[in-house]
């Protein structure tokens, strides 16, 4: 037990009362939802931006994700079209900037000092626009860019798939890859506005329109099972890339998501609880061990499938729910058992054993670890401590059964 030395330490605070400082900070941001943002007769942007416009056009830097302007090749044509059509709104600043897209993005530390240089040529200040457009991993990089920059620039966030419309970049969170953990570096810095514009997703890869599904199908296990009972009826339309459809999951996963955010009470994730990252914690470490081949949604997926089977074989979930939910992500598209999952599982020491996650986990929970399980379809349960043999039995579960 610690105790002052009486002859050496002393309080030097003065006799005058403590000052106990306590700030309340509320923040507010539109989740919009159009077609054609960019299309000379859509004025959701510049509304936006005019409403806080103040007789003063803005400056607006543009960033793209490389990705996008692949299969978007007229974006800068239409987006500088755009602006000279509201130049009395806004004005760009520079030709927009490119960056690579995928998880490179957030692990190439350059690319956040090649923003924060721009931001200092073209002089951004506070009331300025970073325009970004791209998939969750760059929207994370600029996301802490901009938060990092000048004090935070405004951002105006336009996800281009369908993770990122309907999670990973609806959100208040910035976070970047370093020292081999992913999301070391990051911030909590709410965007002026999110814009998910749907027809990005009509240029979208089959695995890229699947992986986005898999936080849909995450939120509604442990948070609506209305929600839920939709995917499954409706995988295969899904599949087959019914837009409609797809427009329907998006809009709702993003309202779940943002309304556990707005009311769970702790939206600056102060402590430990996390239940939006259900099927995480093994999900983060098989990206890792895949080197990012595997997309995030799909590493989901088989986080969802393995914290599911845990839960079947605790007793917590009955058999026929653990079944629909597999059967669900099977229908989906998603492959629930790769080598990376057991390789070296009986050796705790082994850097590709998926249990070094836990301590990662743990750390990154601020040193007390919860995971969330499954009680029923719908109903999410918290846990704080794991038996790694019952994991052992759930992937061997997974490998020999689906």
């Amino acid at each position: 037990m610690y105790a002052l030395n009486q002859n050496q330490d002393k309080n030097l605070e003065l006799a005058l009362p403590v000052i106990q400082q306590k700030v309340t900070v509320s923040f507010a941001y539109p989740v919009h939802f159009t077609m054609g943002l960019f299309d000379l007769h859509n004025v959701l942007l510049a509304r936006l931006i005019a409403a806080e416009c103040q007789s003063q056009h803005k400056k607006v830097l543009v960033i793209i994700d490389t990705d996008v302007l692949r299969c978007h090749k007229g974006l800068i044509s239409q987006i500088s079209a755009y602006v000279k059509r509201h130049a009395n709104i806004m004005t760009l600043v520079d030709k927009p900037m490119l960056v690579p897209g995928g998880e490179s993005a957030k692990n190439d530390s350059y690319l956040i000092k090649q923003v924060h240089a721009l931001v200092d040529k073209v002089g951004l200040c506070r009331h300025s626009y970073i325009l970004a457009i791209g998939g969750g991993a760059v929207l994370d990089m600029i996301g802490y860019a901009a938060a990092t920059a000048n004090h935070d620039i405004r951002l105006i966030k336009i996800p281009t798939t369908v993770l990122a419309q309907n999670y990973s970049s609806i959100g208040v969170k910035n976070s970047v890859n370093a020292f081999g953990n992913k999301n070391y570096l990051g911030t909590f810095a709410p965007p002026t506005a999110v814009i998910n514009d749907f027809s990005f997703l009509t240029t979208l890869s089959d695995t890229d329109w699947r992986s986005g599904i898999a936080e849909a199908v995450k939120i509604a296990l442990i948070k609506d099972a209305d929600f839920f009972n939709l995917i499954t009826t409706q995988a295969q339309a899904l599949v087959n890339r019914d837009m409609n459809l797809m427009q329907q999951i998006i809009y709702k996963s993003a309202q779940l998501h943002l309304n556990h955010t707005a009311t769970n009470g702790d939206a600056f994730e102060t402590g430990s609880s996390r239940p939006l990252d259900f099927g995480h914690w093994a999900a983060h470490k098989l990206e890792q061990l895949t080197y990012y081949k595997l997309r995030h949604g799909e590493a989901v997926a088989i986080g969802i499938a393995l914290d599911c089977t845990y839960s079947y074989i605790l007793g917590l979930l009955s058999r026929l729910e653990w079944q629909r939910t597999l059967n669900t992500l099977k229908i989906l598209g998603f492959t629930l058992y790769i080598p990376e999952l057991s390789a070296a599982m009986f050796n705790i020491e082994d850097p590709r054993c998926i249990f070094q996650e836990l301590e990662e986990f743990r750390e990154h929970l601020g040193g007390k670890l919860t995971v969330t399980l499954l009680e029923s379809i719908g109903k999410g349960l918290e846990i704080h401590e794991v038996n790694t043999a019952i994991y052992r039995e759930a992937i061997n579960l997974l490998k020999n059964k689906f």
